[in-house]
């Protein structure tokens, strides 16, 4: 609560989040310190308010949509890595493996207006955790089933661009910081950012 009262442009804060695998979204997800999952997401009223709070869809991505809605229209989202909460589970894998998590992902990422070239990096990195090429291959599979299927898509043209620019934005920060042989910090608000912690 403090955090909103030092920042009055602060419109969503939460913390990053671990899982029993050891998978720490701190360390581990490029989503970064401007993402807040949505296990543990606390809202500025009036930007709950501005973005029309949670809006309900078929296939998950409630929390996304309100992250992405509230820096489209200007406020301040922040994951605060000094704590974390806790998945007991693997994300998305209520009613199936890891496998059928992953394909359900990747048809996610279509619905979502998720970038077709952000995602095949976003394959390729995935195909260095377990289960290896396996994970990869079906959050590859999820998305290009959804787009030949033309997967009904739930947010705006608007969040797409946005979304989109963000991603292709990242990516070039992430080769960038690549190419000058330096560590990536996943978590850092600019992406390609070099890993000081």
């Amino acid at each position: 609560m403090g955090r909103f009262s030092e920042d009055s442009k602060l419109g969503v804060a939460g913390t990053p989040f671990t899982e029993d695998s050891g998978y720490d979204t701190a360390r581990d997800s490029f989503e970064g310190e401007n993402y807040v999952a949505g296990g543990c997401q606390l809202f500025r009223a009036q930007c709950f308010q501005e973005i029309g709070g949670y809006v309900p869809i078929r296939g998950g991505g409630i929390d996304w949509i309100a992250v992405m809605t509230a820096r489209m229209k200007g406020w301040k989202v922040r994951s605060f890595a000094e704590k974390r909460f806790h998945h007991y589970r693997s994300l998305g894998t209520a009613e199936k493996g890891a496998l059928g998590a992953a394909f359900d992902y990747g048809k996610r990422a279509y619905s979502l207006g998720g970038s077709p070239v952000w995602h095949v990096f976003r394959c390729l990195y995935r195909m260095k955790t377990r289960p290896y090429i396996l994970s990869g291959t079906a959050l590859a599979s999820g998305y290009f089933w959804a787009a030949l299927t033309r997967k009904k898509r739930h947010v705006s043209a608007e969040i797409i661009q946005f979304h989109r620019r963000e991603q292709m934005r990242k990516l070039k920060s992430i080769f960038g910081t690549l190419l000058r042989f330096k560590k990536v910090d996943r978590f850092a608000a600019n992406p390609g950012q070099i890993n000081s912690r």
